[in-house]
């Protein structure tokens, strides 16, 4: 009889352990933290940023655990850069050479996280006035570029370096701008070629102008733009930077396989965008000319999205930067590009 109530007791206090142990997982479950990762994210304005115009629209980032408490639009990755540095935003859309920029010159933490696609900048001239890339070295010649040791200036060194023309003689022909104001000059005849990022190479083509070179010709497997995010974030959300990566690449996956849907997504985007940025504000409205899906269509023809990044490339990006004096010295890319977050297709 006294075994039994010696049993009965054990059975009980195993049993209130086993409660207790329940109990105890069940408050710890109760108090982890399901709320949005609150996320201050920039992108450029063009359809570069693709990939972020799509999953926004879609909802993925929502969807994500992800609540976006700025969503803002350069129309430079130099001035998106400056934001980077400012700590105005944690995650940007941007092109690979003001990302280096601001790593290298202005000391930001920063990683990257994916490539967004490749490509994506073009040679736009009247083609009345230049029918060669030869033509660039006349001295009656206006070339519109933006500033030194933007994208599209290192294109316009490398088209110096692929043709062997008289770098001296080019750049003494450049006028520097951003790229809707080069629209406008060219469009106004103050300008007779100009070296733009798309969409607004396509736009100035749209327009009448020749489109004499594309960077597939002068660049070939040129890293257009990236995903970047500031190095607390990976820090305090490495879970969080994985779903980034993620929803870049499903938000690409459905760019490549509905081209017509992402262009009338992009070009819906870019239209509503325009009228609350600095675009709107030198009155360019793309010149006057309507951003129609067919328009961003053809212009994100000439860009391969995709995620997977060469970090040969990048390597090789970081060098040329250094080489043309833009970044003080060359550094390793694999400081710049963590392995563990960049996505492979």
């Amino acid at each position: 009889m006294q075994r039994t109530r010696n049993g009965s007791g054990l059975f009980i206090l195993l049993a209130c352990f086993v409660f207790g142990i329940v109990l105890s997982a069940q408050a710890a479950e109760d108090t982890t933290d399901t709320r949005p990762i609150k996320l201050g994210m920039a992108v450029e304005y063009n359809d570069h940023a693709a990939a972020a115009y799509v999953a926004r629209e879609q909802g993925w980032f929502q969807q994500g655990g992800f609540d976006l408490s700025t969503y803002d639009s350069y129309v430079t990755g130099m001035a998106l850069a400056s934001a980077l540095a400012r700590r105005d935003i944690d995650v940007a859309y941007m092109c690979l050479v003001p990302a280096i920029s601001v790593y290298a010159n202005a000391a930001v933490p920063i990683k990257i996280l994916s490539g967004t696609h490749l490509y994506g900048y073009g040679v736009v001239v009247n083609g009345d006035k230049i029918r060669t890339i030869r033509d660039l070295e006349r001295p009656d010649v206006r070339i519109g570029c933006v500033r030194e040791g933007g994208t599209v200036d290192l294109l316009l060194h490398r088209t110096v370096a692929t043709y062997h023309l008289d770098r001296e003689a080019v750049i003494r022909n450049v006028r520097r701008m951003n790229p809707p104001r080069q629209v406008l000059a060219i469009k106004a005849g103050k300008l007779d070629a100009a070296f733009l990022p798309e969409h607004w190479a396509t736009v100035a083509e749209e327009l009448g102008l020749t489109m004499l070179l594309t960077s597939q010709e002068v660049w070939p497997e040129m890293q257009g733009s990236v995903l970047v995010v500031r190095d607390e974030f990976v820090a305090d959300h490495p879970d969080g930077a994985r779903r980034l990566v993620d929803i870049t690449q499903k938000a690409t996956d459905w760019i490549n396989q509905h081209p017509d849907g992402a262009a009338e997504i992009v070009a819906r985007c870019l239209s509503v965008t325009g009228e609350k940025t600095a675009v709107a504000n030198q009155k360019t409205s793309m010149a006057g000319l309507d951003i129609t899906g067919h328009l961003v269509s053809r212009s994100m023809s000439r860009l391969v999205y995709r995620t997977h990044l060469d970090v040969a490339v990048v390597q090789d990006t970081i060098d040329y930067l250094a080489e043309l004096g833009y970044i003080k010295e060359a550094f390793d890319a694999r400081a710049f590009v963590d392995p563990r977050w960049v996505h492979h297709e």
